[in-house]
């Protein structure tokens, strides 16, 4: 068992009720989110759910909305024991974002993810190639897509829900 964090940074109204009905439909419980107005754009709302399940349900949460282009989300997934962390952040424009991470919320990034980085800024002998690679490997695009409706997120109380297994 793993628990996590859904974080909706913005949805459209319309879209709340599909929502809830899809992170229900992953946590075979029903799903009422107390969302809240996101003051970054007008008639779109964020919310907040803290989950507990099993090792796959931030993928299959991250699955669920990916269908939803116009939502913002992340879902955070803590390490366990036997499995490490887990982050997948999505923007309309960017799609979404998958990183392992470790006990401490740090992406982690393997061997072959930095060679193949390495390679693919050697091939266009641009001095500024690597860091561009690196930075897209770290999700840092996504990062600054997000940012904006993470801070007006600061100070909400969350609310758990566990998947009964």
């Amino acid at each position: 068992m793993t628990q996590g964090v859904l974080y909706i940074h913005s949805a459209p109204r319309a879209l709340a009720p599909h929502i809830e009905w899809a992170a229900g439909g992953v946590l075979d419980v029903p799903v009422r989110i107390q969302w809240r107005e996101q003051p970054v754009g007008r008639n779109l709302l964020r919310a907040e759910l803290t989950w507990r399940g099993r090792e796959e349900t931030g993928a299959r949460l991250a699955s669920a909305l990916r269908g939803m282009d116009e939502v913002r989300y992340e879902v955070v997934q803590d390490a366990t024991p036997k499995a490490d962390g887990a982050r997948w952040s999505c923007t309309p424009e960017l799609g979404i974002f998958f990183a392992a991470t470790d006990r401490a919320g740090n992406i982690v990034l393997t061997e072959d993810h930095v060679r193949g980085c390495m390679e693919r800024a050697a091939a266009t002998r641009d001095p500024g190639a690597l860091q561009r690679e690196l930075s897209t490997a770290l999700g840092e695009p996504w990062d600054e897509d997000l940012e904006i409706y993470r801070h007006a997120g600061e100070g909400v109380a969350m609310r758990w829900l566990q998947r009964v297994v």
